[in-house]
């Protein structure tokens, strides 16, 4: 048995007993209230008794002590006593609302489904009819399991959160680590070929040969320095946004197929932001080849930047096949991928990128069948 397996064994374990806990708890306090609500009701026919023998005495026989303790003991139960003839008396009700007979016809009607009415019978003649509500403790204890529900739902809740919390810090931590072993992994190779490069301008080759092989490996420096970075805090200093885009655009499209067309626009001349040009240049190829992804290699791709306050906008439009609307926030999630080879981390780490580095935000601007439009924000200085 592997340990995914053993995990999600112990995890089925720890449901069950939860239920069997909770409701062994239940049932415990559904039967505490039931056998209260008993002792609720002897102690109102207890109570009925002392009442008859009242009625039954005559104005100068002596009641007994005990008589007159059962019924001037009971200060928590609201009742009211109806004779025959219609009149009532009640105990523990508001004083203000005695003399309002549609409050007691109303409280009668709550107190017969609450609890059975007591009749007082001398004789077979009824005397008077004893009607009786919950206790206040009788009531709060009525509200206890839902309370210990809220307790445990709450528990869990924070459980859930603390592991999740716990799985994505250790993933994150694991990305990080990957994400620096390949820095240290490209790093050796590298060097090998700058080594090389060198022993080839001192040959008879095309310079032009060599000049293509320096900027494929300053572009492999530049990757490695980005994924040297994942997973710590990147030093952010003043840059020209409108440059460097614009450099990271120019070299995508050198670089991709004549089939895709692609323009560029802004306007603003320059505009100075807080960054990291190398992991800022990533979320903007990211979103470009993302977008000559969704066209299948065939279209336009335009980046258009705007200045609108202090936020400058910058809007990566392509011509592909769009962007269902209740997808919009789930792409940003790690592992969502439209493409059949693909890891779906691109637009979770230009997020990232945007959102936790830069502070700024990003978003779909809109999307379509004939393109979507993603927008990053970021804050001028």
């Amino acid at each position: 048995m592997d340990f995914s397996t053993k995990r999600k064994t112990s995890n089925i374990i720890l449901l069950v007993s939860a239920f069997i806990i909770v409701s062994l708890i239940l049932w415990n306090t559904n039967s505490f209230f039931r056998k209260f609500k008993e002792e609720e009701r002897l102690k109102m026919e207890i109570w009925a008794t002392a009442q008859l023998e009242l009625v039954q005495s005559s104005v100068d026989q002596e009641l007994g002590n005990l008589t007159l303790k059962v019924l001037g003991n009971n200060t928590s139960t609201p009742m009211i006593l109806v004779n025959e003839e219609g009149s009532y008396k009640t105990h523990n009700i508001p004083e203000d609302k005695i003399a309002d007979s549609a409050y007691i016809q109303q409280k009668i009607a709550q107190f017969k489904n609450e609890n059975q009415p007591i009749q007082i019978i001398q004789e077979d003649e009824l005397l008077e009819t004893l009607y009786y509500g919950n206790s206040e403790v009788l009531n709060k204890l009525k509200y206890y399991p839902l309370a210990l529900l809220l307790i445990i739902f709450l528990f869990g809740a924070v459980i859930f959160f603390f592991f999740r919390t716990n799985k994505a810090s250790e993933q994150n931590k694991l990305w990080a680590g990957m994400a620096k072993e390949t820095a240290h992994q490209i790093g050796t190779p590298l060097t090998s070929l700058l080594g090389w490069n060198e022993l080839l301008k001192s040959e008879d080759i095309n310079p032009e040969v060599t000049q293509e092989i320096a900027k494929d490996i300053d572009r492999l420096e530049t990757i490695t320095e980005r994924f040297s970075k994942i997973g710590s805090i990147p030093e952010l200093k003043d840059h020209d946004i409108v440059n460097e885009t614009k450099k990271a655009f120019e070299y995508l499209k050198q670089r991709s197929s004549k089939l895709v067309h692609f323009s560029f626009s802004s306007n603003i001349d320059e505009a100075h932001v807080l960054m990291n040009p190398p992991l800022y240049n990533w979320s903007i190829e990211n979103l470009v080849k993302n977008g000559i992804d969704a066209m299948k290699g065939k279209g336009n791709i335009a980046i258009q930047i705007e200045k609108k306050g202090q936020n400058i906008n910058i809007l990566v439009s392509d011509t592909g096949h769009g962007i269902p609307k209740s997808d919009f926030q789930n792409i940003f999630n790690p592992g969502v991928t439209s493409k059949q080879r693909g890891w779906g981390l691109g637009l979770s780490l230009v997020k990232r990128i945007v959102e936790e580095y830069h502070k700024g935000k990003i978003k779909v601007f809109s999307s379509s069948k004939e393109g979507t439009i993603m927008q990053i924000t970021l804050r001028a200085l």
